[in-house]
């Protein structure tokens, strides 16, 4: 029903900035909700936040409020997390996902884009 595609632009310096992008398409009732997710090596998926179709954004995550921001594109196709002042701690596998308004578990995922800061 929904395609998700992660990328990347930038660098990954630690203290530097990276942008990715989520390209979205389908049936727009399953991207209500688009979000990132998260997962370090040996750690469990943790969401980073989400961006719904009506506007709102939150950061969820703690430790990277402040430094990243979710957006997304006026036509509501592409999702935006961008990311300041990276860290090492920040190396992880980077995946967006989308759900309906009224679902309470994303349902659709990408494949994931990997993050390595140094």
């Amino acid at each position: 029903h929904v395609q998700l595609v992660e990328s990347v632009v930038g660098s990954v310096l630690a203290g530097g900035s990276l942008t990715l992008s989520c390209s979205a398409s389908g049936y727009t009732h399953y991207r209500f909700y688009l979000a990132w997710f998260r997962q370090a090596p040996g750690k469990e998926r943790e969401q980073i936040g989400f961006n719904s179709a009506i506007g709102e954004s939150r950061i969820w995550m703690y430790d990277v409020k402040g430094r990243f921001t979710i957006s997304r594109d006026t036509a509501g196709n592409t999702l935006y997390l961008q990311m300041n002042n990276l860290r090492p701690e920040d190396t992880a596998m980077y995946f967006c996902a989308s759900r309906s308004r009224t679902s309470d578990r994303y349902m659709f995922w990408g494949r994931g884009t990997q993050v390595t800061v140094s």
